[in-house]
């Protein structure tokens, strides 16, 4: 069975599959950049479903179209993104069926990409997905069974994040940033040394700005780069990435692991600026390109090759009454376990012994809902829910249901005829913290 994943950004499209018996690789087409992957064509730009369709299509015209597709789309409206790429890719190709469509986001596929290469400790991490277009940070709890993003934050300048910074350096070295102009800038960079020689003129020039601020550490259609523009441009990017970190992280002094992925990971002055700030990087796996670590994680998801993990990490409780020796007495019901309830995902109801739990629901009376981490102890709570009465004799099952942006309902589904009730529970809580104080009955 072929698996394919997508990613698509705002300037190239990203395709790749897992090897028979080895590990994931990018998908060279014909057309694509080097290191890059396929241009987006300008038709196409700021418009990720008409990409994803253009790519995809170029792909059926050298491969036989996948049993799997699984498309990467940003933490940021990801139902919209996910509802979109769905109806680009769905129209059946012109050979073969239509694929079967999955999503996922970035900061689960770069995950998946770290768990697959080794142990990743429980705990909170930031994934940041660096592009042209914007910086998205992606605050993440993983806990042995689950990983869910806890907060999002994105910064995303009308010209762009890393095209601005771009924009900027050939603009103050005297050229107009046209495509032509950034593929050139491009490709110096990725020369071999390009990457050390930048490193080493920007630490000169920090220490004695007076002497190195006007050396070249790129010559792009014959025109010096200095130390001086990148040093004065480079605010474009570390000012909007750590207003992005500290919306995230909930304050500039919380700090959680960093996993850089995206074309502008790749920019080194990036990492001396992190690590003065004293925010600890997570390695992406040895020789992963940041750019490509999205799609080689989605890749590996997508093959089966490691679980993705996109599932709420903490149960969650309703208040019950139940008659005990034939006496009433308050209890809980537990309506889902950790790591069982997934994004746009069916209901997960109430059970007893593998059968659903039957329930009641008294007029007027308040119910409690409450989620809990089952390491720590820690909850907090949801609600309460006024429910609908129902009859001496009606029964319901009980349970809930997770929608794509992380929205829940209670589900009511009677045991007779008739179609389920939902009532809302808003987003679930997803950073709980160890240091919550308990919500008892």
């Amino acid at each position: 069975m072929t698996a394919l994943a997508i990613d698509a950004g705002s300037r190239y499209v990203r395709l790749a599959r897992v090897a028979p018996g080895g590990g994931p690789e990018p998908v060279g087409l014909p057309g694509a950049v080097p290191g890059e992957g396929l241009p987006v064509p300008e038709a196409a730009r700021g418009d990720r479903a008409a990409a994803l369709r253009t790519a995809y299509d170029a792909y059926l015209r050298h491969h036989d179209a996948p049993a799997r597709l699984l498309v990467v789309v940003p933490q940021h409206d990801r139902a919209g993104h996910a509802r979109r790429a769905a109806d680009a890719l769905t129209t059946p190709p012109a050979r073969g069926p239509a694929p079967d469509v999955r999503t996922l986001t970035t900061p689960h596929a770069v995950l998946a990409l770290l768990r697959h290469t080794g142990p990743l400790a429980p705990g909170r991490y930031a994934v940041c997905d660096l592009g042209a277009a914007a910086a998205e940070v992606s605050v993440c709890v993983v806990t042995p069974g689950a990983v869910a993003v806890a907060a999002a934050s994105r910064h995303a300048p009308d010209d762009g994040y890393g095209d601005g910074f771009d924009a900027a350096l050939l603009t103050r070295s005297g050229l107009t940033p046209d495509d032509d102009t950034r593929s050139a800038l491009a490709a110096v960079r990725a020369e071999p040394g390009a990457a050390r020689r930048l490193a080493l003129v920007l630490d000169r020039a920090t220490r004695d700005p007076a002497r190195f601020e006007t050396t070249a550490v790129h010559h792009v259609e014959g025109r010096p780069v200095t130390a001086g523009t990148v040093r004065a441009a480079l605010p474009l990017l570390t000012d909007g990435l750590d207003r992005a970190l500290a919306e995230a992280l909930g304050g500039p002094r919380r700090t959680a692991p960093l996993a850089l992925s995206g074309g502008v990971a790749r920019f080194g002055p990036l990492r001396p600026h992190l690590d003065a700030a004293g925010l600890p990087l997570t390695a992406l796996p040895d020789g992963t390109d940041p750019a490509h670590a999205a799609v080689l994680g989605a890749a590996l998801v997508a093959a089966g090759r490691v679980d993705p993990a996109d599932r709420y990490p903490y149960e969650l409780w309703i208040g019950a009454h139940r008659t005990e020796a034939g006496r009433p007495a308050d209890r809980e019901l537990l309506i889902s376990a950790a790591g069982t309830l997934e994004p746009g995902g069916p209901p997960v109801y109430a059970e007893d012994g593998g059968r659903r739990v039957g329930v009641r629901t008294a007029p007027g009376r308040p119910v409690r809902v409450r989620v809990t981490d089952p390491a720590s102890g820690a909850g907090t709570p949801l609600g309460p829910l006024t429910l609908p009465g129902g009859g001496e004799t009606d029964r319901f099952h009980v349970g809930v249901r997770l929608a794509v942006d992380g929205t829940a309902a209670l589900v009511l589904h009677p045991l007779g005829a008739g179609p389920p009730g939902a009532f809302p529970l808003g987003t679930l809580p997803a950073d709980i913290g160890t240091d919550t104080k308990e919500v008892g009955p």
